[in-house]
């Protein structure tokens, strides 16, 4: 069951697997958030489940639609992760789906990935002599700003 959840966790783009809270746990990249985790019974849960980054909507449908399959996880349930059971026959289309939807919902957003990147390279795009040019108004002396 942990190999196959592992294999479609590892299988998103850049996905990494790194131990937290004694369980593996997967992240969107080395300096990416969450988008899934494990849980081995941890802190006495009836189940085994792989909790996944959702969207509140996504938690309350899948809550609501199967909550024999689906629950909203302790801890994070709040933020709209969902928790999928695993112990119980599995719908592992469905939890491949699941998995996929997490990665994408932690990809950075265009606005964290780069409005200094943006800057950045629009200075570098610039001709040499525009980048060094300075338009600033030329400075007032007392004896111009006051008269005498």
């Amino acid at each position: 069951m942990l190999a196959k959840l592992r294999a479609i966790c590892l299988a998103q783009p850049g996905a990494l697997e790194k131990l937290s809270h004694g369980e593996p746990t997967w992240f969107r990249g080395p300096k990416g958030k969450v988008f899934a985790m494990f849980d081995d019974h941890h802190h006495g849960a009836p189940h085994i489940s792989v909790w996944l980054a959702a969207t509140m909507d996504q938690q309350e449908a899948l809550v609501a639609a199967e909550p024999a399959r689906y629950f909203r996880p302790p801890y994070v349930g709040h933020r709209g992760w969902v928790a999928a059971v695993l112990d119980d026959s599995p719908d592992w289309r469905a939890v491949e789906a699941l998995v996929r939807e997490a990665f994408a919902l932690v990809a950075p957003t265009r606005a964290s990935r780069g409005a200094s990147s943006s800057a950045a390279s629009s200075r570098a795009a610039r001709p040499s002599s525009q980048a060094s040019a300075r338009t600033t108004p030329p400075r007032r002396t007392k004896s111009a700003t006051r008269p005498r």
